[in-house]
């Protein structure tokens, strides 16, 4: 079975109160089984929308990775990445 993939695509736009947003969503990713495979570190911006931070999640399934995102809980987490970055979140099914 395919992996499933979160990516985001993420500029901060208030760094502290980001702070919040990533507390929160670590232990959630991590309790869901999430491996984290990219978080920040270097990029480079080859085409398309300039964004200064990277995310990549891993998930045993597509249908897992979209449970998560859709969850009542990270819904609410979200809130504060909206109101204090700009992103670009996918899912993504991986290739066997």
């Amino acid at each position: 079975m395919p992996k499933g993939y979160i990516i985001g695509h993420i500029t901060v736009t208030n760094e502290e109160a980001y702070k919040e947003y990533v507390a929160r969503d670590t232990p959630m990713f991590e309790a869901a089984g999430a491996r984290i495979l990219v978080r920040g570190g270097d990029a480079e911006n080859a085409e398309g929308p300039q964004y200064a931070r990277h995310v990549v999640f891993e998930f045993d399934s597509f249908q897992a990775a979209r449970d998560f995102y859709h969850s009542p809980a990270y819904q609410d987490v979200i809130k504060i990445r909206h109101a204090n970055a700009d992103s670009m979140i996918v899912l993504v099914e991986g290739y066997e």
